[in-house]
């Protein structure tokens, strides 16, 4: 499977846990739901946001869909500093900032392999 596929996949699975039940999925990113109760409806924020691109990275193809494909890497990037500005401020428990900044950093190596190395041909094209 193609790097832009599977991170397409992953984002919609997320995103599909954090809209169904956001108090397990910020439970998963190592947050506490019961301690601060904003954290589900922020969670279920997040998880539209992960359905949305995914599907419509998915279902996108030619330029429409590699605009997405970087899209999905901005957005990623930010997650990423956020969970790095997370730890250095102290709003979010190191584990959490440190596993959400290392699986959006992930998201976004995939995303640019799946472009640069032209493995997503509907990406590229």
């Amino acid at each position: 499977m193609n790097p832009v596929t599977a991170i397409s996949l992953g984002r919609i699975a997320i995103g599909a846990v954090s809209l169904y039940d956001p108090a397990l999925a910020a439970k998963q990113m190592k947050l506490d739901p019961v301690g601060n109760p904003q954290v589900p409806y922020l969670t279920r924020l997040f998880g539209a946001r992960e359905v949305a691109l995914g599907v419509a990275t998915l279902i996108a193809s030619g330029s429409a869909r590699r605009n997405l494909v970087l899209l999905g890497v901005l957005v990623d990037a930010a997650d990423a500093a956020t969970g790095y500005l997370a730890i250095r401020d102290g709003s979010a428990p190191v584990q959490a900032g440190q596993g959400m900044t290392a699986i959006a950093s992930g998201a976004v190596v995939g995303g640019l392999l799946g472009l640069r190395t032209g493995k997503d041909k509907s990406a590229t094209a």
